[in-house]
């Protein structure tokens, strides 16, 4: 059973797969676990950024394309939810809307860069990505009757999930172990049923024979060609692909905001986030996508609050206190980083499985 929905992919690896084991029971019951704002919105960022991350690696760690335009998508989606929202009203539809057609648009967008940029060297679709995506976030800026321009959109969602919304009063008289049920926690598990499935595809199509070829195709795109796979087609098809998923993404962040703006769905910050995601879960493997984004998740939101406590316990040390400053969370989340490419080159993924 587990193994037919892992699409044959397992961890192949003890210590890989009780981490994933941990992350996953974490994630699925953090509102029982983790009772608290901060901590089940920690939860459903990084259900979201998996979903995020694993999308941008079907690209470069399976296609071996580099694109600069994932939070383009990210941002379609997540907008095509405001704006259906706003426009049609809260309601289930209006997010099927508006998520379906953010993952269209998004396909095609991509198509007509893939079609004109990926028969040539890869550098020319990275440069256009880049480019289309800063006119991008530019162009919905600008269009602030549209789009709200730098405040960005605030609307609603279905009521079902949202605080006032009650459930359970008959049985559990709206409490169960300590936690209340409403329309929060509802949501909660809409994300999180969401990018389970979402994940769940993208693992299926790594693991069937388009992934395979797309494999091929990065290890040595002139061997695919000569022996009758059609390059551009399977790397176009992996764009849109990956560019729809990233958009289904950013609507799942859209409905958990209920907020969307330049800044949260749209920001270059957010894409270099996804490439050290990427790089320090492993590319070329999904899983890399959950452990990546959980830790690097839970380092933005959590570094600061460590360093500051290690701060005052070092309090009487010379140097130290400063050194370890709340403050100067982002160098040290830096450190982290390049630590991290050096002691795993092949990401955490990859050398647990090489040690497996």
């Amino acid at each position: 059973m587990i193994r037919t929905l892992l699409s044959g992919d397992t961890p192949r690896s003890l210590p890989l797969a009780l981490i994933l084991g941990v992350i996953l029971i974490s994630l699925a019951l953090a509102p029982f676990l983790f009772p608290g704002v901060r901590t089940v919105d920690t939860a459903a960022r990084i259900c979201v950024f998996i979903v995020l991350v694993a999308s941008y690696d079907l690209l470069l760690g399976y296609g071996g394309i580099v694109s600069f335009a994932h939070t383009m998508f990210f941002g379609i989606g997540a907008y095509g939810v405001a704006l259906a929202s706003t426009h049609m009203g809260r309601g289930f539809d209006s997010i099927a809307v508006g998520a379906v057609a953010g993952a269209m648009l998004a396909a095609a967008l991509t198509l007509v860069i893939g079609l004109f940029s990926l028969r040539v060297r890869a550098i020319f679709f990275a440069m256009i990505t880049l480019a289309v995506a800063s006119a991008v976030a530019v162009l919905v800026s600008q269009l602030s009757s549209l789009t709200g321009g730098e405040d960005g959109l605030t609307f609603k969602t279905p009521r079902e999930l949202g605080p006032a919304f009650k459930f359970g009063k008959e049985t559990f008289d709206g409490v169960l172990f300590g936690v209340k049920l409403n329309g929060k926690l509802l949501a909660y598990y809409f994300i999180f049923f969401g990018a389970l499935v979402l994940f769940l595809g993208l693992l299926r199509v790594v693991n069937s024979p388009f992934g395979r070829v797309l494999q091929a195709i990065r290890e040595n795109d002139f061997r695919a060609e000569a022996i009758g796979y059609r390059v551009v087609y399977y790397r176009v098809a992996a764009t849109c692909l990956s560019a729809a998923v990233a958009a289904l993404a950013g609507s799942l962040y859209a409905v958990w905001l209920r907020y969307v703006g330049p800044d949260t769905s749209l920001s270059m910050e957010i894409m270099i986030d996804i490439l050290l995601m990427v790089v320090i879960g492993g590319m070329g493997t999904m899983y890399g996508a959950v452990i990546g984004a959980t830790l690097f998740v839970l380092a933005q939101n959590y570094l600061q609050n460590l360093m500051g406590a290690a701060s005052e316990l070092t309090s009487g040390l010379p140097l130290v206190p400063e050194l370890l400053n709340a403050d100067r969370w982002l160098l040290w989340l830096g450190v982290l980083f390049i630590l991290s490419v050096y002691f795993f080159p092949t990401g955490i993924v990859g050398r647990l499985r090489n040690n497996g």
